[in-house]
């Protein structure tokens, strides 16, 4: 099982306007990069997600709707259910629904990743309303983890504009921009890489 534990644990936040920024990241990622990937959206609780349907038709890589207890694995993406909490420990997604508060999965999830994975954390906000992001943003950083926000690609800059704004972020890119340089980063885990902010 330790051979199939990934490297780095990719969050992925975004709500309005953020499947597009999504199916880039997807398709400009190779499927084989030692990484898994989490994506968290704001999705009203009432709602049947196609989300984990929709992201599986832009990438190699398996993509299931997250379950309580599930072991995270290399190479594979997984998707918070709708009216959800979704935690990482120790490699293993916890879901707790009904969610405990209104648009905070993002922070909910980064957090986590923070304090499970430490420098191994990397987080993405993308497209949406709100704050949602930023002080996840912060505890990743403080354990020396990677951030990225969307550029001026995004839809609704209002999610990605906060974490850069509060000083959290290493690299604001275009969603294919921000999929290269995690490969890089894959491959070349321990370069000091320079802030493009």
């Amino acid at each position: 099982m330790a051979t199939l534990q990934p490297k780095f644990i990719v969050g992925i936040g975004g709500s309005a306007g953020s499947l597009n920024a999504f199916k880039a990241l997807l398709k400009a990622l190779s499927p084989r990069t030692s990484m898994a990937f989490i994506f968290v959206s704001h999705i009203y609780p009432t709602a049947n997600s196609q989300l984990a349907q929709i992201l599986a038709r832009h990438t190699k890589m398996p993509v299931m709707l997250a379950e309580n207890e599930m072991v995270i694995q290399r190479n594979s993406v997984y998707v918070i259910p709708p009216d959800s909490d979704l935690f990482v420990e120790n490699y293993i997604l916890k879901v707790i629904s009904p969610r405990s508060v209104r648009n905070k999965q993002v922070d909910i999830l980064f957090s986590s990743l923070a304090d499970a994975v430490g420098s191994s954390a990397i987080g993405v906000v993308f497209s949406g309303y709100d704050v949602d992001g930023t002080e996840g943003c912060q505890r990743i950083k403080n354990k020396g983890g990677t951030i990225f926000a969307q550029d001026k690609s995004a839809e609704v800059d209002s999610m990605p504009q906060s974490a850069i704004a509060a000083g959290h972020v290493d690299f604001v890119m275009a969603p294919e921009k921000i999929a290269v340089e995690i490969l890089r980063m894959g491959t070349n885990p321990y370069k000091k890489i320079r802030k493009k902010v």
